[in-house]
């Protein structure tokens, strides 16, 4: 089977477990906009939720994962299993241990956190206080959140992709089945109905360790209780991770400055950019994070084999995969943004004016976010090769970008009334610098990257989805006074506005002879004989 195919296959199977998970977290915000709509407590739960967010990824998820999967695929190869699940158990103790102490201390120093990520709260009564509180009770979501971490990094390796793909719907269900079952309890001990909601997460949190636990189970991995002893492949993974949580944490650390920036404007406006951050993350987490995800174990095999060759045909192969799904993706979101929007959270205290600010940061994403899911690609492929220096000259180039656009935008060029969609549209443009960062090092670290197919793909894509977007812009204007308001309305639109960017996108790709296109539409035909036995 060819790279490309085995990459698409795979990434799949994730990318339909990441669908559920993100469609779950789409009721989960929906269920947020309806009974907090975008304001006084949904601005203090996501500031206090993006707290741990940011030490999950600079300890947790990305940086470990990414530091992580080479060795224990090299412990496995050449040391055997059991040695790959001694590494594994010691890994989990060490992390439980480092990040509960991270915890114990976050806990005392919470105020002044608070302060910092979101300064413009003291300005209003109760907002601090209540951000406070919901940060001390989220921050035991990062040691559990963490473990998780290590037990899809070890299911990755061994080429289980499916049910850490589902684990995080263990977070969504865990808001909305058990954060919104809690909202009457929390009322009657008189304390506010948004700290239910975070219980709801870190239940969610425990939810997403043990749901794996059963798959490790079955590869043979025993979870015991155990002393961190030094283990030296532990130290390997700490030593590739502090560069890594540096250079992996370009995002989260830009997310931060527009969270302060933001905080310090109209009340709503953090509110606002989380909604459409999280919307642009749908199609990110369903094509971007699968195909980053599946082909890291096979850039980390490549690179304990020295098959260089492979590797870059690996590459290669991931990033026209994601050309093919981002670029289409972006444009048609960037076009649909209102009434999508408007369909999922323009409901109970989330108004139209909430609905016209959301889908104004949610465009400026949009302009960035194929450059968001290559970025992840490449990253893990210098993780693989061992280089951790490079991402990090990286991101600090980016976070420095980052800074710099978001204060010209509200200052010398306020008068553009850009407000917080210019703080979304410095993130995208900070995103595209990262990636031609990125690609520039990896070029003269490996060699030419198949540069001319990627550019050939690039601009194929572009033209065929930059035509279905058009069409769906001008449906759009055509049949919108036609359907009016209302839920049906909204959800004609978006569905009407799917079909024809579908049908033209697919239509546009087939003229313009996309390659890449033959490996999905391949597989989904594989696919429907599988479910239909023919």
């Amino acid at each position: 089977m060819s790279d490309e195919r085995l990459v698409a296959r795979r990434a799949g199977v994730v990318g339909a477990a990441t669908m559920l998970s993100r469609v779950l977290g789409l009721v989960r915000e929906q269920v947020m906009a309806a009974l907090f709509g975008a304001g006084f407590a949904t601005d203090a739960f996501n500031v206090a939720f993006r707290i741990p967010n940011l030490l999950r990824d600079l300890f947790a998820e990305g940086a470990m994962s990414s530091a992580f999967v080479p060795i224990f695929t090299e412990y496995h190869q050449k040391r055997g299993a059991d040695e790959a699940w001694a590494l594994g158990r010691q890994l989990m103790a060490t992390l439980f241990l480092v990040l509960l102490a991270i915890c114990v201390v976050g806990y005392g120093l919470t105020p002044l956190l608070v302060r910092v990520f979101a300064p413009g709260f003291a300005a209003i009564p109760g907002k601090l206080d209540l951000t406070v509180m919901l940060t001390r009770v989220m921050l035991p979501f990062l040691p559990a959140v963490a473990l998780a971490a290590a037990a899809m990094g070890m299911l990755n390796a061994r080429d289980s992709f499916a049910v850490p793909a589902l684990a995080p719907t263990m977070l969504n269900l865990g808001m909305v089945v058990f954060g919104v079952a809690l909202i009457p309890v929390v009322e009657r001990f008189g304390q506010p109905p948004i700290l239910a909601m975070a219980m709801g997460v870190l239940i969610g949190g425990i939810g997403q360790f043990a749901f794996q636990l059963p798959a490790l189970g079955r590869k043979g991995f025993r979870l015991r209780p155990e002393w961190p002893s030094g283990h030296p492949g532990v130290r390997r993974v700490a030593l590739l991770m502090t560069p890594a949580a540096v250079g992996l944490a370009a995002t989260q650390v830009n997310l931060f400055v527009s969270t302060l920036i933001a905080s310090l404007l109209e009340q709503g406006s953090v509110s606002w950019l989380s909604y459409a951050f999280r919307l642009m993350q749908l199609p990110i987490g369903v094509f971007g994070v699968a195909l980053a995800t599946v082909s890291m174990p096979l850039l980390a095999r490549a690179a304990v084999d020295h098959d260089l060759p492979a590797l870059k045909r690996t590459l290669s192969a991931t990033l026209r995969l994601v050309l093919l799904l981002t670029v289409p993706a972006a444009l048609w979101l960037g076009v649909m943004a209102v009434p999508v929007i408007a369909l999922l959270y323009q409901h109970g205290r989330f108004h139209a004016h909430d609905t016209q600010q959301t889908a104004w940061a949610l465009g400026m994403y949009c302009v960035g976010l194929p450059a968001f899911a290559g970025v992840g690609v490449l990253t893990r492929t210098f993780y693989a090769l061992g280089d951790t220096r490079t991402p990090v000259q990286a991101s600090f180039v980016s976070v420095g970008l980052n800074l710099g656009l978001n204060l010209l935008f509200i200052g010398p060029l306020r008068s553009l009334g850009l407000k917080h969609a210019g703080l979304a549209l410095a993130t995208s443009a900070t995103a595209i610098t990262n990636l031609l960062q990125l690609a520039w090092y990896l070029r003269r670290r490996v060699g030419p990257l198949e540069g001319r197919r990627l550019v050939n793909t690039f601009w194929r894509v572009g033209l065929a989805a930059g035509i279905a977007a058009a069409l769906c812009a001008v449906a759009l204007k055509l049949a919108g006074p036609r359907l009016g308001g209302g839920w049906g309305g909204e959800a004609l639109e978006v569905s009407g506005g799917l079909v024809i960017a579908l049908a033209s996108g697919y239509a546009a790709m087939r003229v313009l002879k996309v390659e890449e296109l033959s490996t999905v539409t391949g597989l989904a035909a594989a696919l429907k004989r599988r479910i239909t036995g023919g």
